[in-house]
């Protein structure tokens, strides 16, 4: 039963990710390494994600500013890159600008398959922060849990990503 209350907790967070329409209060960018590089002052965050299950699917990664209201609320995300899964040691870099200096939070979904649709036992998922996902907070955790400062530069950050299976 306790699994089950889990896996129905990451459905949610999940249909979250794909009911968000394409360029609802966001925008869709590419994965410009280029942002994040030496020379650009930022502010922006380098998110390495680690722990891929599997070579395949797609990965979304989302910003969020780090306010109740908005974290995870659909159509409240920042910006958004969608790619192909292609995980070079396990993992992939990405580079999300953000408005200002202040507090942000990332969300990352994991799509085995590319289908779109989040397969509770497939997909996985993982936050800034990487805070546990349990009953407790139905596979959402709390903004004060994933949000993390960002300043005028560049802010570096690793998320794991975290399977049911």
């Amino acid at each position: 039963m306790v699994m089950f209350k889990v896996a129905m907790g990451l459905l949610s967070a999940g249909a979250l990710f794909a009911a968000v329409p394409a360029l609802a209060h966001g925008q869709e960018i590419g994965n410009d390494l280029d942002r994040c590089g030496a020379s650009v002052k930022g502010p922006a965050l380098l998110v390495d994600v680690r722990g891929f299950a599997a070579a395949t699917g797609k990965v979304r990664v989302q910003s969020y500013p780090a306010t109740k209201s908005a974290w995870l609320a659909k159509g409240a995300w920042l910006n958004r890159i969608d790619t192909v899964v292609r995980p070079s040691n396990g993992g992939m870099r990405f580079c999300m600008p953000v408005p200002e200096p202040g507090r942000y939070a990332i969300a990352v979904r994991h799509d085995r398959d590319g289908n779109g649709k989040t397969s509770i036992s497939r997909d996985g998922g993982g936050f800034s922060n990487n805070p546990a996902i349990s009953i407790f907070n139905l596979g959402k955790p709390s903004i004060d849990k994933a949000a993390v400062k960002v300043g005028p530069g560049v802010t570096h950050i690793t998320i794991k990503l975290q399977y049911m299976s």
